[in-house]
């Protein structure tokens, strides 16, 4: 949905849940208005290790810095997690809420039932179905939101899409791939951190470890002679050269740090917030 809205890949995606860990934002600028989106982590229910408490703690703290909050929902499907967030959303704030996927809607009269259903749970000031990998829709939600904003001097200028460095955005893309490549063979308790990243004219040289939990994971990322990282890294550097628009050299390896996601001084230590 972030990347639809400000026209490039700025945030990472993947099947696998739970994807996003830190917060990330996204900045579109229109002749009229220049929207600055906040896209947070999933609200973490199910453990308490301290990786998920920090980024319970970026979705709060996000929530009262804003002046807009969209909750994001799947076209058909409102359970249990979603209703557990009804009660974070500041009051007195509007909330827009965004239907997505619903392309891949095969019943869309279904839709309308699903609409009423969930609005039942909550005071929406807006309810907008659309679909992010299409961009159904996508316009007349940005419409919307502008119409909630308040007035204001830009923040940014307008060539930019996200105060995030291209060195964090480096590291996303290679945990993307990991993600991406070895679903669920991967346990979650692995990260990426750029060690070294260096400029030269339109060259980056990128030196980046892969952080894993326990030897057995390292095999799996490694795979037979090699061939899983190089592929890994092959992928990842394809997405620098066209986020970054010049050549990238890449070299990735592979740590074990055991119990890293528990511990707050290594994640402080691995740039986690």
């Amino acid at each position: 949905m972030l990347n639809r809205l400000v026209g490039m890949k700025v945030s990472i995606t993947s099947r696998r849940p739970q994807t996003t860990r830190h917060r990330i934002t996204g900045i579109l600028s229109e002749p009229d208005a220049q929207l600055v989106f906040v896209d947070t982590p999933g609200f973490q229910t199910g453990h308490g290790g301290a990786l998920n408490k920090l980024m319970n703690r970026a979705v709060t703290d996000t929530l009262h810095g804003v002046d807009v909050v969209l909750l994001v929902v799947e076209a058909l499907r409102f359970g249990p997690e979603d209703r557990k967030l009804l009660p974070l959303l500041p009051k007195g704030m509007p909330v827009l809420l965004v239907v997505n996927k619903v392309d891949l809607t095969k019943d869309k009269k279904a839709l309308l039932p699903f609409i009423e259903q969930v609005s039942g749970h909550g005071t929406f000031a807006a309810i907008v179905p659309v679909s992010a990998a299409k961009g159904t829709q996508v316009g007349h939600l940005v419409q919307t939101i502008k119409a909630h904003l308040p007035e204001g001097p830009a923040l940014y200028g307008e060539d930019e899409v996200t105060d995030r460095s291209e060195r964090f955005l480096a590291a996303e893309l290679v945990r993307e791939k990991l993600f991406r490549l070895l679903g669920e063979e991967l346990p979650y308790a692995s990260t990426v951190i750029v060690e070294k990243f260096e400029t030269e004219g339109n060259l980056r040289r990128i030196h980046a470890a892969i952080v894993v939990d326990k030897p057995g994971h390292k095999a799996i990322v490694i795979g037979k002679a090699g061939q899983k990282l190089k592929e890994i890294g092959s992928q990842a550097r394809i997405d620098m050269e066209k986020l970054f628009g010049g050549k990238v050299y890449l070299e990735l390896w592979v740590q074990v740090k055991s119990g890293w996601a528990d511990s707050q001084r290594a994640l402080k230590s691995l740039g986690y917030e």
